[in-house]
């Protein structure tokens, strides 16, 4: 006991290493580059994609009608953020099974495939290839997206666990300004180019595969699920830059004692367990307000504001990788202001704004027609809400999934924050397009009410995760669960208080 209570008076704040930094980037790069990449690679040689499709189509059976090649896009782009929620729910039983690095590693094997189904889609002569091949990379983002943030967030010091858990929102963002750029229609961007451009999402897979073994599995697994603790203090000593890592066991040895009194967690009854019940809420509210606060609607409108501004046709496409640009500067920000700010402040400043926005944006573009200088108020909101979304709605969100749930109930939390993510965002696709014609601006009005509805949740319920320990965080909830946690000395309590409990208590023995 005189170790631990020394532990806390002279703890030791962890630092960004060379392991820890290069794990990081190859991660992110290796993965959530590849999510952000094919989020926006078929935006720009749409038309001439569709025009493949037309081709191929008339080769075959002879004339296509319009309806019917709108409805292969269509089926095109939504089997991406489908196959994101298939994913999504692989994660829990991949990520137990072989491991953090370990399922990104089987990911990228899989993530190859498609890569190269696309890229000779139009030698084998098949628009079907590509509507596969854009499945099965969904199902991989939907791996990379929950996977991602839940190793970096395990292996980082709890002082930078905010600042390395944007990273993989940062490439993400890298990887659609990368897809706008090279889908200018001068680079890849046109008729020869586009082939290509689908198969080189495969170079950052093949990348990650022969560099991520080289770096440490998460010592969290290792030691609490795999109860190795020789591979997780030579990963831990990797990381940290230092040979006594025995304070970061110890908090781990007190979660593995939790995690037997608790039991293993699946992802049915997470749903059932009281004292994770407004984790999971949260983990629902943000990543619905993420998703369904009009983003993607924002991108969708932005050509159109531009050239309703004055940008001429062949320009605009130079505008939207500038705005692509703001995205990625403003999440470098976030990465060094998150441990100072902390989670919380950027989530409601984030919101606040795209509210804001979304409002003005409106009437912004009610007046558009009657007003000379109102289009270039609608680009200004756009730049703004693209601001407020990259500070705070976009990065955090798996940042605190990661902080709010122990060892045992992170994957299938995941699970569940990727499911409602990627359903939020096939249901934003597929329901915007009648939104935006039946309600034209005034759609953007739905947004900001959904904008403030997440803003006051996160007000009244999200706690502040900034350098907490697990452990420090599940007791932050506590109250709201109706949950006692008492540390004395050597021993743990866990009670539920309330009729419904009928007296039941769990006991936990800490070291």
């Amino acid at each position: 006991m005189k170790a631990e209570v020394n532990m806390e008076k002279h703890e030791r704040k962890g630092r960004v290493t060379l392991i820890l930094a290069a794990a990081s980037l190859i991660a992110g790069f290796g993965s959530s580059f590849q999510y952000g990449y094919n989020v926006a690679v078929v935006n720009s040689p749409a038309p001439e994609m569709r025009l493949f499709y037309t081709q191929v189509y008339e080769n075959r059976y002879g004339p296509m009608s319009d309806g019917l090649l709108t409805l292969l896009w269509s089926v095109t782009v939504s089997m991406y953020p489908l196959g994101g929620f298939f994913g999504s729910l692989m994660v829990g039983p991949l990520v137990n099974k072989f491991g953090r690095k370990g399922t990104l590693l089987f990911n990228n094997i899989f993530s190859i495939v498609p890569a190269i189904m696309m890229g000779v889609s139009e030698v084998a002569w098949s628009f079907e290839i590509i509507i596969v091949a854009r499945f099965l990379v969904g199902i991989c983002a939907g791996l990379s997206s929950n996977v991602v943030p839940m190793y970096l967030g395990e292996i980082a010091p709890k002082n930078y666990r905010g600042a390395v858990g944007i990273v993989p929102q940062l490439f993400i963002t890298v990887g659609i300004v990368a897809a706008q750029i090279l889908g200018i229609r001068n680079i890849l961007g046109n008729k020869e180019g586009w082939p290509i451009m689908l198969g080189l999402t495969g170079i950052p897979a093949a990348i990650e595969l022969l560099l991520l073994p080289f770096f440490p599995e998460s010592p969290r697994y290792m030691l609490i699920q795999k109860g190795d603790e020789k591979t997780a203090r030579k990963g831990l000593q990797r990381l940290r830059g230092w040979e006594d890592v025995d304070e970061e066991l110890c908090e781990m040895r007190v979660e593995v004692q939790s995690e037997q009194a608790e039991g293993r967690l699946s992802l049915l009854n997470l749903f059932t367990f009281r004292s994770l019940r407004w984790q999971l809420l949260s983990v629902i509210f943000m990543n619905m307000g993420q998703q369904l606060s009009g983003v993607n609607a924002i991108y969708y409108y932005a050509d159109s504001i531009y050239s309703s501004a004055g940008v001429k046709d062949e320009h605009v496409q130079y505008v939207t990788v500038g705005t692509g640009a703001v995205n990625v500067f403003m999440t470098i920000a976030a990465v060094f202001i998150v441990e100072k700010s902390g989670r919380k402040l950027l989530l409601l400043i984030g919101f606040g704004i795209c509210c804001a926005a979304c409002v003005v944006l409106t009437i912004a573009l009610y007046f558009q027609t009657t007003l000379d200088w109102m289009p270039y108020v609608s680009i200004v909101c756009v730049i703004v809400y693209v601001i407020g979304h990259a500070i705070g709605p976009s990065p955090i969100p798996t940042v605190i999934t990661t902080e709010m749930f122990r060892q045992s109930s992170r994957p299938p939390a995941f699970m569940v924050g990727g499911s409602v993510h990627w359903l939020s965002n096939f249901t934003v696709g597929l329901v915007f397009p009648f939104l935006e014609r039946g309600l034209g601006a005034y759609s953007f009005i739905i947004f900001a009410c959904i904008c403030l509805a997440t803003l006051i949740y996160i007000w009244v319920v999200i706690p502040e995760t900034k350098n907490k320990t697990f452990l420090e965080t599940s007791k932050l909830f506590a109250q709201r669960n109706k949950v006692d946690i008492v540390v004395e000395g050597e021993d743990s309590e866990i009670k539920e208080r309330g009729e419904e409990s009928n007296g039941q208590e769990i006991k936990n023995t800490f070291l």
